[in-house]
């Protein structure tokens, strides 16, 4: 859904924005509506925010809510959106791993850099160093490679990875996650 979401929304919508689009996208039922809980969207930081509302609806995303109404219930104007998603069960388990997804999990934080640590998550796999072309990072993000340094090198500091690297001759970023803390006795 995240590569179907870096092409179907506009080159740089906002991380918000999209963090916003993949919820709906993984919680719409088969008639492209959506209902959003209130305590969903406040845990996203996305209750008040209009600005992102409006940046989906001006991208012919979605129609804008009716915000007097809870929860929340929008319908997406992407029809091909339905088509990128497997089963209600899977998308609804696909939408509560994005809000949290090991194992690259972040406390409350800003969207871009939720969103990259989400990208970053999707391509992690069992290996002691992950990878992907910093093309696609940052297509998924929605960032300029500089900006996606930027962010990488926050989740460094976080520690929410242990390292990362740019290849330019190659434009793949590798990282690495943090080693498991050993339990120490009490």
């Amino acid at each position: 859904m995240l590569t179907y979401l870096g092409t179907a929304l506009p080159r740089f919508t906002s991380p918000a924005a999209r963090l916003l689009a993949l919820q709906c996208a993984l919680r719409a039922d088969t008639r492209a509506r959506v209902r959003l809980p209130a305590g969903l969207l406040r845990g996203m930081r996305l209750r008040h925010n209009r600005e992102v509302w409006l940046e989906l609806a001006h991208a012919g995303w979605l129609e804008l809510p009716d915000v007097r109404a809870l929860p929340w219930q929008v319908r997406l104007l992407d029809a091909t959106v339905l088509d990128q998603v497997p089963g209600r069960r899977t998308r609804c388990r696909a939408a509560d791993w994005a809000l949290r997804p090991v194992p690259l999990v972040l406390p409350a934080t800003a969207p871009a850099l939720r969103l990259t640590a989400l990208v970053l998550a999707a391509h992690t796999s069992a290996q002691p160093e992950h990878s992907t072309d910093m093309d696609i990072l940052t297509r998924l993000c929605g960032h300029s490679p500089q900006q996606t340094g930027e962010l990488l090198d926050r989740l460094v500091t976080t520690r929410t990875l242990r390292a990362w690297h740019h290849n330019r001759e190659t434009d793949a970023v590798f990282w690495q996650l943090p080693q498991p803390q050993a339990r120490t006795p009490t």
